[in-house]
């Protein structure tokens, strides 16, 4: 007897390992009686001895010690074994002891579990139906039959060649279980283990002749399958179908997979789905002839590409005898390669032009190749090969390539044909270089559309010395898409410092804006108490403007029909304000609530500035230079333009843009809203006197911002017989007018209107 009694608990009697190679202990759970009720198998094969056993009559289980290490990728079975028999007899009269009685009922739990156990992995009726015959014919009436289910679902043997087989819809055919069977080959059917230990490629190679040789569609179901030989399926061969993986362990310098023909042979029609091709050990990205998997010539196809990982290319579209067109691909994880797909032809007469690639995400890990360029899709050529790669489109395809801060290249696209009409939309870029797409030929007509980018909006083409085209043009609507939208100019000012005006000795303003203050004085309530044609503390530049002081330069416009505006600016770090005024020109607060949105950032409230304004600058780091507004329907006059808030900075340029179903006007040179204009005229009456030979009469003209220093003309409604109109700006506001008779007599000229134009320098 046990020293201590043993309890069976709720664990099955089972447990499997695999071994390394170097591991020679093997834990097990349950408990067992005796060291003999432990069975070892080693790849389902029962081991006799080479193994030692401990902790029979534990209940927590034990350990199983092999003399020799299980080879690495073997299966290594525990389970417990009871013999089903009784070893002791309870006596009449006898003395019934608790410890005999619990051994005898642990035995029987323990014999139940197997018992259970096996059961579960037997074929069984489900518990929900009743009744039926599932007792197997004689030997000698199943064999060399097929076993089945009849129309009630009563088990039947058919023979390999009756006509028994029908689907059950009106207007089947009947046809043999073989024929059902080869409808689709099966890898398995030739040998294929899937275990990812086995050289699956022997059968896997037969299968593929096979398939092409019957026409058929081959599946490669679950499984990882090892190969050390490259793989081709012929052209002939209606499709692939795989479930499972293939693992290429096979020479560099190849296609791992090969899918069709090449010279005269049209590839068309083809269905090949679950494509997966993985790399034993990740590839050194020096040869570009090793490839994961490469698609030969085809034509009308539907092609999906699950997954490809570790080669120098990932997939390959090749033109190398009558092209390749007018196929779909769906893309999965192309990664660890460095290239996604290559569109590529090997020959003068081979195209490969009109394919629509769907999604793909291309990704390099952080620790692959750090020192080494990788591009996301190729296009490319043999030398001498047709280079007119034209019309493919790329949607929605990611790329991560763990080159941003590096000094590598980790670019989406490379194109070293001359190719037209790429199109692709919705790209995702993150870590990647500051290019979408480098071309190095005479590539042209490409629209990349970036939806997404760590760069923001700052993503280009880069013409490499042998480009010869502009390759295209770059739509990045991360950040922009507003602006993209936004396509109507409201107003530009291309040139702050061509713009500026003296107004004054002191006071600076600019053509088309208004200057604002931060602090305004008294109690401002109105559009007109807000806005200035000028002010102190611009400080000009040679290209621009310094924005100090709590200075701020806007735009007016009128918002009444049009609510959506996109502000663009040429500056180092500005800030965005919004001033908001309604139907009668009241300043509009706060007390309404969120009176302005933006698509970069959020507006907040500056109380003392009574303005709307960015919660940060508007800097490249920050992604929010690009800025679009929405005005809420209150809004019929708003102030859109930039402040300086929290440091000094250099303006150069402003420009604003809506939605091109509107045409709103800015408010600026207006009678009532004397600002944003360099040329002033005013005019009055005048009846100058009789004017003496040589002589002259003058008068002055009250002109608001006209200053000592600015450009003036004058001139007489009537007919001046010989008087010669002068101008001068002798005082801040007035200009003064000389009327000079240069005849020989003396002139009275009748009364008139003298006008003044005054250009501000």
């Amino acid at each position: 007897m046990m020293a201590e009694h043993i309890r069976i608990g709720d664990v099955a009697p089972r447990v499997q390992y695999l071994g390394d190679g170097s591991r020679v202990a093997f834990t097990y759970p349950f408990p067992i009686f005796q060291a003999a009720e432990l069975e070892l198998r080693l790849d389902g094969v029962v081991l006799a001895g080479g193994f030692t056993v401990s902790g029979a009559g534990n209940s927590e289980g034990g350990t199983v010690t092999l003399a020799t290490p299980p080879a690495s990728g073997s299966t290594v079975t525990l389970r417990r074994r009871i013999r089903v028999e009784r070893s002791t007899d309870f006596q009449d009269n006898g003395v019934l002891r608790a410890r005999t009685l619990n051994d005898e009922l642990d035995r029987l739990v323990a014999a139940l579990q197997e018992q259970q156990e096996e059961l579960s992995a037997a074929l069984r009726q489900d518990p929900a139906e009743v009744g039926g015959n599932f007792i197997l014919p004689l030997r000698g009436a199943r064999a060399n039959r097929m076993l089945g289910f009849d129309g009630t679902g009563e088990l039947v043997v058919l023979p390999r060649d009756s006509g028994l087989i029908s689907a059950p819809f009106p207007g089947a055919v009947p046809h043999t279980v073989e024929d059902k069977l080869a409808e689709q080959l099966s890898a398995r059917d030739f040998g294929a283990s899937g275990n990812g230990v086995t050289d699956d490629g022997p059968a896997l190679q037969a299968a593929m002749n096979a398939a092409g040789a019957s026409g058929k569609t081959l599946l490669i179901g679950e499984g990882s399958y090892r190969t050390t030989q490259p793989l081709t399926l012929p052209g002939a061969a209606a499709g692939l179908t795989m479930r499972g993986s293939i693992v290429y362990a096979g020479p560099g310098g190849q296609p791992a997979l090969t899918i069709g023909d090449g010279g005269t042979a049209r590839n068309a029609s083809k269905r090949h789905s679950g494509l997966t091709v993985l790399r034993g050990t990740q590839a050194d990205w020096e040869n570009d002839n090793d490839i994961g998997i490469l698609l030969r010539n085809h034509d009308a196809s539907i092609i999906e590409v699950r997954r490809v990982e570790g080669f120098s290319i990932g997939v390959r579209t090749l033109g190398d005898g009558r092209g390749f067109e007018d196929c779909t691909l769906v893309l999965g994880r192309i990664v660890n390669n460095r290239i996604g797909p290559d569109v590529h032809t090997a020959t003068a007469g081979a195209w490969n032009t009109s394919i629509r690639y769907h999604g793909g995400h291309f990704a390099v890990g952080s620790s692959v190749h750090v020192d080494k360029d990788r591009f996301g899709i190729r296009l490319s050529a043999a030398p001498g090969a047709y280079v007119a790669h034209n019309r493919h489109v790329f949607d929605g395809q990611n790329f991560e390539l763990n080159a941003e801060g590096r000094p590598i290249s980790g670019i989406p696209f490379l194109c070293e044909v001359n190719s037209r009409a790429i199109i692709a939309r919705g790209l995702r870029m993150e870590g990647c270089s500051g290019f979408v797409a480098r071309h190095t030929g005479a590539a042209q007509d490409h629209v990349y559309e970036v939806a997404w980018a760590s760069q923001g909006y700052a993503v280009e083409i880069e013409h490499t010395l042998a480009a010869t085209r502009l390759g295209g043009v770059v739509q990045a609507l991360h950040q922009a898409a507003p602006h993209r939208e936004a396509t109507r100019e409201v107003a530009s000012v291309p040139s702050l410092r061509a713009a500026a005006i003296r107004w004054n000795a002191t006071e600076t303003g600019f053509e088309k804006l208004a200057c604002l203050s931060s602090n305004v004085s008294g109690s401002p309530a109105t559009l007109h108490d807000f806005v200035f044609p000028a002010l102190d503390s611009f400080t000009l530049t040679n290209r621009g403007v310094m924005m100090t002081g709590g200075r701020a330069l806007g735009f007016i416009v009128d918002a009444r029909l049009c609510r959506d505006f996109a502000l663009s600016v040429d500056a180092d770090a500005p800030r965005m304000i919004v001033m908001c005024f309604d139907g009668v020109n009241n300043l509009l607060t706060d007390s309404l609530g969120p009176l302005v949105l933006a698509s970069g950032q959020s507006m907040v409230w500056n109380p003392t500035a009574r303005w709307w304004q960015g919660a940060a600058d508007m800097t490249d780091a920050g992604l929010s230079r690009l800025q679009a507004v929405r005005l809420s329907p209150a809004v019929a006059t708003a102030v859109i333009g930039v402040a300086r808030i929290g440091a000094d900075y250099e303006l150069r340029a402003l420009r604003l843009n809506c939605d091109p179903r509107h045409a709103p006007a800015v408010m600026y040179g207006l009678p009532d809203l004397r600002l944003g204009v360099r040329d002033l005229v005013a005019e009055q009456a005048w009846d100058p006197p009789s004017i003496a030979a040589g002589a002259s009469a003058q008068t002055n003209v009250p002109v608001p911002g006209a200053r000592p220093g600015d450009f003036v003309q004058a001139a007489y409604s009537l007919s001046t017989s010989g008087v010669v109109f002068l101008a001068q700006i002798g005082a801040q506001d007035v200009v003064t007018v000389t009327a000079w008779n240069r005849s020989g007599a003396a002139v009275d000229l009748n009364a008139g209107t003298v006008r003044v134009r005054v250009v501000k320098a």
